[in-house]
């Protein structure tokens, strides 16, 4: 969601700070991070008085077999230890992002000079709607279905359906064709999209048009927002923990013409402005064969949600106005939401991935603010330790700008988020992987290189991905989304 014309709240610092004493969760979170933090240094102090009797064989003149026995426990104990912790390994083998057709673009004084000629807006609503797409952050030439170039608007079923057809199919085709895969191939199938659920299913459209297996497992995921994409992909790595040496194809999109709102309610009509076509197909596996030739490995995946809050819960909401016609409002203060819940995400995430001196930094300062200096702000882990590429919500600017703000990131380090929201708008759940083009594109992705995908969406909920390199990512600025405007990019947004 967007509210980019809006007075933008900051938001919460997104320490990793107990949220509420009155909410069960967030002791939960504080618990489990002060848990890891506890078996870090534990960990540490092993080292310690490893090398303390080490130190003590040294001075006593203790004959070597007792340093090669010592060394050698110790030595063991750290080399199984990870194998009794990990997981079942998920592979991301490679991805595929839509290009809208070119008579789908829609500059900003299209899409305004067509509102004004529908009749159903007023002045205000069309002046305020220009008001958003200046500060939005948008460019010329972001895309809008067929349907919604039409005078008024085509809003109706099968409408939808022929969108979800344009944007889905293109896609996996060429996920198959890149991957060199058959759909017989593929053992899971997880189609998300936040406001079309027709019957049949998305999912069954798909498996229908590509003829796939009478047992494929698949999913349609509705109503989960802009994080829809993120969380298919925590969905199918759990999947994939169940069901082994098997394919898992996950397809992102937004469907607009179904969610276009013909009204004049200010917080509706947000949506009408920032959302923009776009789709992407993930093929993902835990086939051992597959390491190799896989772009990133899943390092981790953190889910949550506030729903239990009223607040959070209806902070965006689908409804109608006082006339009956259906959009989605969008509260004014969804900023300060999204922060909760960021940092209620974020500190999971921290436990499981920052070094061992982040955390003890981050735990001292929580201790001595929670019993000693109560005005000292708590310490916020430099995520930047660990991860090296952000791909960002694409909500709008304002949001973009905040997110990374209250993360601690550098002065380009929002910069795939701020091109593609440019570039392509705001396509809801499979913006991301926009992002992760645009940063392949240009060459920013290195091997060993991990990269945090941050997916937040209504509920509210978030899904933190955190991906590693596993290989040299090669001759991607010829192919995908980018290949016909990457070399015009970074611009001032």
């Amino acid at each position: 969601m967007t509210a980019d014309s809006l007075p933008v709240p900051p938001i919460p610092s997104l320490s990793m700070e107990p949220l509420s004493k009155a909410s069960h969760g967030p002791h939960s979170l504080l618990f489990k991070h002060l848990l890891s933090t506890l078996l870090e240094v534990l960990r540490l102090s092993t080292l310690a008085l490893v090398i303390s009797l080490e130190a003590i064989l040294v001075l006593q003149k203790w004959k070597p077999i007792f340093h090669f026995l010592l060394l050698s426990i110790f030595v063991f104990i750290s080399i199984i230890e990870p194998y009794f912790r990990s997981s079942t390994p998920v592979y991301l083998v490679d991805f595929s992002c839509f290009k809208p057709p070119n008579f789908c673009k829609v500059p900003p004084s299209f899409f305004l000079e067509n509102a004004s000629k529908l009749g159903y807006f007023d002045k205000e609503s069309v002046a305020f709607m220009a008001k958003i797409l200046t500060s939005s952050g948008l460019g010329e030439e972001t895309y809008l279905p067929p349907a919604l170039h039409c005078i008024p608007p085509k809003s109706h079923q099968q409408e939808s359906i022929k969108e979800a057809e344009m944007v889905l199919l293109p896609t996996m085709e060429d996920l198959l064709c890149k991957t060199k895969i058959s759909p017989q191939d593929i053992d899971i199938l997880i189609v998300s999209c936040s406001g079309f659920c027709p019957s049949p299913s998305l999912s069954s459209i798909i498996i229908n048009k590509f003829s796939m297996r009478d047992d494929v497992r698949s999913f349609s995921l509705s109503g989960m927002g802009c994080g829809a994409g993120a969380i298919a992909i925590d969905m199918a790595q759990n999947l994939l923990k169940v069901h082994k040496n098997s394919y898992a194809v996950v397809l992102s999109t937004e469907i607009l013409s179904i969610g276009w709102y013909p009204g004049n309610e200010r917080s509706k009509l947000l949506i009408n402005c920032t959302f923009r076509m776009g789709s992407a197909a993930i093929l993902l596996t835990n086939k051992n064969e597959a390491r190799k030739s896989s772009k990133y490995k899943l390092f981790s995946s953190v889910r949550t949600q506030r729903s239990f809050e009223d607040k959070s819960y209806m902070s965006a909401f689908r409804e109608e106005d006082s006339e009956g016609k259906l959009g989605v409002t969008v509260q004014s203060d969804v900023f300060q939401i999204f922060g909760e819940v960021l940092r209620f995400n974020i500190t999971i995430l921290g436990a499981q991935i920052l070094p061992p001196l982040e955390k003890f930094w981050h735990g001292v300062s929580t201790i001595r603010k929670r019993f000693f200096e109560k005005s000292r702000e708590i310490y916020v882990p430099n995520f930047k330790s660990v991860i090296q590429h952000f791909c960002l919500p694409t909500s709008g600017r304002a949001l973009i700008r905040e997110v990374a703000k209250g993360l601690k990131l550098g002065e380009n380090e929002d910069e795939a988020a701020l091109m593609t929201l440019h570039r392509f708008g705001n396509q809801s759940s499979s913006s991301l992987w926009y992002e992760l083009a645009y940063m392949e594109a240009k060459g920013m992705v290195k091997k060993g290189d991990k990269m945090w995908v941050l997916g937040m969406g209504t509920g509210p909920k978030c899904c933190s991905l955190v991906w590693e390199c596993l290989r040299p990512i090669v001759d991607e600025s010829i192919k995908g989304p980018w290949a016909d405007s990457i070399d015009r990019y970074p611009i001032t947004p």
